[in-house]
């Protein structure tokens, strides 16, 4: 009898007797990753298109459980921000209620975004009793509109006191209600008692409202039916899929979401075989599974497809409103990690899981879209001039707002997870420039050339038209697509590429939306000032375009965003390259990102100084915790195991001894230089190893946690590469029959 440890019976085959007395639990696990079957989904008879939405408190349902006058007061308080009187409140909480009740929901609660990355929720049932021992169902205005949860345990930053425990969710109507299980989830923002924002869709929505007012204004100059202009966000969500059994057995995925030992696979993604290659059965499974609770929430995810990496996939929707994006994002990450553990898998979101192959991020591709014609892409070229030099005003101004708040762009994907992944071959650097392909840089070229003397004739404002001719507009990618570029435009949208794939998407689109709004306020201030001097409205547009381009030159790059030559390239144009979170995260603190959110009213200094203390303090815990995870795995499982199998190695060179005499050496010498070798290694590691404990408490002991986290970013993480390089030698050299840990060809090539 044999007992299988891989898809190929003839891989690996250990007697089962043996396997019996074996010490690791490894192929324990091995085991019970090969006889999980792929979880059986029925396919719905009903097409996608009769279930979407049926979840989520949309506007067909408050059309069908509310009076039309509150309907219409709800409405207008999403398109317009108007408040709610008390009695709409009611009308429209009882609606609410009514329709939960109808689809099975016995609870409610307010979800939110606080400051942990993740999302929180504290349910509340609708069930009230009376005196005579029967009860009813009760929900009203005061209840939808607000809750006070206790807030003393999520990260505020010194905003407040510790024992100062209160803090306030207040309903956000632009994102609608859904319901999961059997509870009525209400997204709303989170602020403590004195007002600050403690969350991130708070300063999310401000800027999105800052855009909107902005964008809007220089519309004007082009339009005059467009009254609103809306971001949108298009995700690209990547995304590990690992057996729920092997990470079971690795400690340091449970806790820090990545593997910090590990030796490189003889077969990785080298082949490219894996890229939208066919998808395996157990995670198409798991796929079809998420989706169709995606789709009842109203996620409009549309693609699926294998990435680069073994065992890495990516999941994207189409466009929404920038906040309902934010929100379906953080609520398709829960998703994923609910459904994945009914498949047995575990859904690694780290940006950096495995060394040696493709990370994983979260493209956020943004536009803005106006409300009339038709809602139109202000980022789409057009088929006629006035079209054409909107949307290079448009595309322009952006240039100019990402040149000029980089940095800031720059600290808003700072993390632990993703100072691994940025430049690594995989992801753009850290160098924040723009890629905008060759046509368009001739077009700016040509631009720039112009004299402010020159007025363009109806010809020349044709030749706008970017060389299409008569070809219809629905030729847009006038671009290529640069995987190496962090900020880089594709046609009709920007994509910024460096966002990690455990992010908050809201925390980019927060940084983003206001630069832009920036700009535009100014850029409308410019222009006004030369249509007042006497300058004709479209002479007045060009020429600030045009100084626009010459002051945002430098962050243009449309080349290998990998290369050496770039870095000392981008070090010459002045754009900086800062490769580590807590450096990166002072740029929040800078007098330009001051004046920025301030003058917008996105975030107060105290809440951005809150914030950054809450970045610095979660990047010094999680490189705390990873330190203490790979010391508890060096000393208690590798060095151990090592140190075992060098003992069985002694026995066998004294049993040589005992047969050979003298001559032993000759016949042992292979398994002598492996006991020297596990000796090296073993010390190198135990040194290492205490050394970096005593740096760690050298770091705790700095008074502000910004120096902590310096200090646990320069002097302890300095320790990571050395403890796991001997740690990955030794795999190589003690018996596969005991090491401890699944290995990479198991992890990522086990179905």
């Amino acid at each position: 009898m044999f007992v299988y440890f891989h898809d190929n019976p003839h891989f690996f085959q250990v007697p089962s007797q043996k396997f019996e007395k074996m010490a690791s639990i490894r192929f324990v696990a091995l085991e019970k990753s090969l006889d999980h079957h792929p979880v059986h989904v029925e396919a719905p008879s009903e097409k996608i298109s009769d279930y979407f939405g049926e979840h989520v408190f949309s506007d067909r349902f408050m059309q069908q459980f509310m009076s039309e006058p509150a309907y219409k007061s709800v409405r207008s308080s999403i398109l317009h921000g108007t408040p709610l009187e008390r009695k709409v409140a009611d009308l429209v909480a009882s609606g609410m209620k009514a329709w939960a009740i109808s689809k099975g929901a016995t609870h409610y609660t307010h979800w939110f975004q606080p400051l942990t990355g993740r999302t929180a929720e504290k349910h509340d049932s609708f069930n009230t009793p009376l005196r005579d021992g029967s009860s009813f169902e009760s929900f009203d205005g005061e209840k939808l509109a607000q809750q006070e949860p206790d807030a003393s345990s999520f990260p505020h930053g010194g905003i407040r006191n510790t024992f100062e425990a209160r803090g306030y969710t207040a309903w956000d109507p632009s994102s609608p209600a859904f319901i999961i299980g059997k509870t009525l989830c209400i997204p709303t923002v989170f602020i403590s008692y004195t007002g600050e924002a403690l969350d991130y869709k708070t300063p999310l929505l401000r800027a999105l409202h800052a855009v909107d007012d902005a964008a809007t204004a220089v519309c004007q100059y082009f339009d005059k039916s467009i009254t609103k202009v809306t971001a949108t966000l298009g995700w690209e969500q990547e995304y590990f899929l690992i057996d729920e059994a092997l990470v079971q057995v690795r400690p340091d995925l449970l806790l820090t979401g990545r593997t910090l030992f590990g030796h490189s696979s003889s077969k990785g993604q080298q082949l490219d075989d894996h890229y939208f290659g066919s998808i395996p059965s157990r995670a198409h499974a798991f796929m079809r599974e998420f989706e169709r609770e995606a789709h009842l929430l109203g996620i409009p995810v549309t693609t699926r497809h294998n990435e680069v990496a073994p065992n890495q996939y990516e999941v994207a929707p189409i466009f929404e409103e920038c906040n309902l994006a934010v929100d379906h994002n953080q609520l398709l990450m829960d998703l994923m990690e609910k459904i994945a553990a009914r498949h047995k898998f575990r859904v690694l979101l780290h940006e950096k899981p495995f060394a040696g192959i493709n990370g994983s991020g979260k493209h956020n591709n943004w536009s803005l879209s106006a409300n009339a014609p038709k809602h139109r892409n202000l980022l789409a070229p057009g088929s006629t001039p006035k079209t054409n030099l909107r949307f290079l005003t448009f595309l322009i101004n952006t240039i100019r707002a990402v040149a000029e708040q980089a940095d800031l762009l720059r600290a808003s994907i700072a993390s632990a997870g993703n100072d691994h992944r940025l430049g690594a071959n995989e992801a753009p650097p850290a160098i924040i420039s723009i890629f905008i392909g060759d046509r368009l840089t001739e077009i700016l070229e040509d631009l720039e050339k112009r004299t402010e003397k020159t007025n363009l004739s109806s010809d020349e404002k044709t030749e706008l038209k970017l060389n299409i001719g008569r070809i219809p507009e629905l030729l847009l990618d006038n671009t290529d697509r640069n995987r190496t570029s962090p900020f880089a435009f594709t046609g009709n949208k920007f994509e910024f590429r460096a966002v990690g794939s455990s992010a908050n998407c809201a925390n980019p689109m927060i940084v983003l939306n206001s630069a832009v709004a920036q700009r535009l306020n100014l850029f409308k201030k410019e222009v006004d000032k030369k249509i007042n001097g006497g300058t004709k409205k479209d002479d007045a547009i060009i020429e600030v375009l045009r100084k626009y381009i010459i002051e945002s030159k430098r962050i243009i790059f449309n080349g290998d965003g990998y290369s050496e030559d770039w870095v000392k390239e981008a070090q010459k144009r002045g754009l900086s390259n800062v490769k580590s979170t807590p450096r990166s995260l002072d740029f929040f603190l800078s007098e330009k990102a001051r004046e920025l959110f301030s003058s917008l009213k996105v975030l107060s200094d105290r809440e951005l100084e809150a914030r950054h203390e809450i970045s610095m303090e979660n990047y010094k815990m999680k490189i705390q915790i990873e330190s203490r995870m790979m010391a508890d795995m060096a000393l208690n499982h590798i060095v151990p195991v090592a140190l075992e199998y060098q003992r069985l190695l002694i026995q066998s060179i004294t049993g040589l001894k005992e047969i050979y005499g003298d001559d032993f050496k000759s016949h042992a010498k292979d398994q002598i230089d492996i006991v020297e070798e596990i000796s090296e290694r073993v010390g190198i590691i135990r040194g290492s190893v205490y050394e970096m404990i005593e740096e760690r408490k050298k770091a705790n002991k700095k008074e502000s946690v910004r120096d902590q986290a310096i200090d646990y970013c320069e002097k302890v993480k300095a320790y990571f590469d050395t403890i796991r390089y001997h740690v990955d030698k030794l795999e190589l050299v003690v018996d596969n029959l005991h090491w401890p840990l699944p290995k990479y060809r198991e992890l990522l090539f086990t179905r």
